[in-house]
């Protein structure tokens, strides 16, 4: 029985899920200025924005556009450390998308197509980092 050390048993996916991984930081840069150009307009101009139903979660439209803003600061913040490849970077980087998903989720109802949109792009950047092993490529 041969043994195979991890470097060795996924180079194409490794190679896949490195450069998906830049790809992921550049896109979570992305996100992050289009969420915090996304929070600006709603809190500067609230009728820019659909008034949907009633919603248990709902808030205030302002109170979104905080919520964006802050969000996509600290996304900007975890794609420079993406870029740079830290531990840190690939970790704050899986945790805020995950949280974006949760946002966007509760946005859904104001913008349906534009949450999906992100909720998707956050999925395969959580997927690019957490396959992406540094060691490996």
């Amino acid at each position: 029985m041969q043994m195979t050390t991890p470097q060795t048993q996924h180079p194409v996916r490794q190679g896949i899920a490195a450069g998906t991984s830049i790809g992921a930081a550049i896109l979570l840069l992305t996100v992050g200025v289009l969420q915090i150009f996304e929070g600006i307009s709603a809190v500067a101009e609230d009728e820019l924005f659909v008034v949907g139903p009633e919603y248990v979660y709902q808030f205030d439209v302002t109170a979104w556009g905080w919520i964006h803003i802050v969000l996509g600061a600290v996304l900007v913040v975890c794609a420079l450390g993406l870029m740079t490849g830290t531990t840190w970077g690939k970790v704050a980087a899986v945790i805020i998308a995950a949280l974006s998903i949760v946002a966007n989720f509760l946005w859904l109802p104001y913008y349906p197509y534009w949450s999906l949109l992100i909720i998707a792009l956050n999925i395969v950047v959580i997927w690019a980092v957490s396959t992406w092993r540094t060691d490996a490529t």
